[in-house]
Parts: structure tokens; C-alpha cells; sequence
């Protein structure tokens, strides 16, 4: 019974650029580039070291390269990969060795609405009490204290002084003494007011 694999033997090294419409099976080496149809399968003795374009990957062997797959990419236990993977479909079995990045691109607007995951509720953060006593608060403690009776601000004193600009007036000539005026005389009536006179009438 035919089938459309080509197999690359155990002692064949192909450089360059390989191109194909069914599948290709490497037991030997590879180095270029790749670009299938169909499914590259790379058993556990071959080494691709090529950047592939295939329709499937099966790796099982060594890989170094970067892999585009229109549909599923497979690492088996013994497959060792350095590179990249863009596939939809990405299978990395357990024991398997890869180093590299992987994108399975956008998903398809129906999967996407389905295989969304439910939104996670909000984890609000917990609090942690402490064992020591709560600190009173800082206006508590101000309310028990006694109140200080507010000492007024001493007065500044003020000092007057007044200043005059003008210049100083040239002193005045000491006037000229006068002599004191005499006392003034008694007056007669109370010279004589201790003596009675007596007027003596003549008869004729």
C-alpha cells in the first residue's frame, strides 16, 4: 500500500530549501528552510535546523528554528526545541525540552465567547489587628488635660518723643533791672482813726 511520506535516511544532509504537497518524515539532517502542505514529523535521530511552515509538526527529535503550523504543533518525551512555536494548537508532552515563545494566535470569535473564563470577584485585602491596645486619639487626649488659662502678651511701652526740627532760638538779652517801687503812703483817715475830734460852739 503506497503513501505519500518522503523519508530523509539516517545518512542523508540536505542544505537549502525544501518544499512539498505531502509529508515529510527526518531521520537525517536538515539545515535551510522548510515549507510543507502537509505534516513534517521529525523522528528522534533527526536534526532540523531550518525555520518550518507546515500544516502539522511532530517533533521527537532536535528542532532549532522557529515552527508556523496552520494547525497543531507536538513535542513528544524525547522532542528538544530552540525557537519559536505559532500554532493554534500547541502540545508539549511532559518530559519534553523547549526554550522559546509561543503564540497561538487570536481565537475564534464563537471559542472566544464560550472558552472565556469567568471574571474572578474582587479580593478585598484583610486587615490585621494588632494586639496592643488601640492608642487613644490625639484630640481625646487633649480634651482630658487642663486647660491653661491664656496669659496675655505683655504691653510694649511706649515712649513718646517728640523731636524738633526746628533750630534752636537764639537766647533774648537778659532785661535791665528796675528798682522796686516805693510802698505807697497810709492814707490820713486811718492814720487818725484812733483820735475823736470835739467841735466847741461860742455862745455870743
Amino acid at each position: 500500500m503506497a503513501s505519500d511520506n518522503t523519508v530523509i535516511g539516517e545518512s542523508i544532509l540536505i542544505s537549502g530549501k525544501l518544499t512539498g504537497d505531502e509529508d515529510l518524515t527526518v531521520r537525517g539532517r536538515v539545515e535551510g528552510e522548510v515549507s510543507l502542505t502537509k505534516t513534517l514529523i521529525v523522528e528522534a535521530s533527526g536534526v532540523v535546523r531550518a525555520n518550518v511552515e507546515v500544516k502539522n509538526a511532530i517533533v521527537s527529535g532536535v528542532v532549532v528554528g522557529n515552527i508556523t503550523a496552520t494547525e497543531s504543533v507536538e513535542l513528544t518525551k524525547d522532542g528538544r526545541m530552540v525557537g519559536d512555536i505559532r500554532s493554534p494548537r500547541v502540545i508539549i508532552v511532559d518530559g519534553a525540552s523547549f526554550r522559546g515563545r509561543v503564540d497561538m494566535g487570536d481565537l475564534e470569535p464563537n471559542r472566544e465567547r464560550s472558552e472565556r473564563p469567568a471574571a474572578r470577584p474582587l479580593m478585598r485585602p484583610t486587615v490585621r489587628t494588632s494586639s496592643a491596645p488601640p492608642r487613644p486619639p490625639v484630640a481625646a487626649v487633649a480634651a482630658k488635660a487642663p486647660a491653661a488659662k491664656p496669659v496675655p502678651p505683655p504691653q510694649p511701652s511706649r515712649v513718646e518723643s517728640r523731636v524738633d526740627a526746628r533750630p534752636p532760638s537764639p537766647p533774648k538779652p537778659a532785661a535791665a533791672a528796675r528798682p522796686a517801687p516805693p510802698p505807697p503812703p497810709a492814707p490820713p483817715a486811718m492814720a487818725e482813726a484812733g483820735k475823736k475830734k470835739v467841735l466847741v460852739k461860742k455862745k455870743r
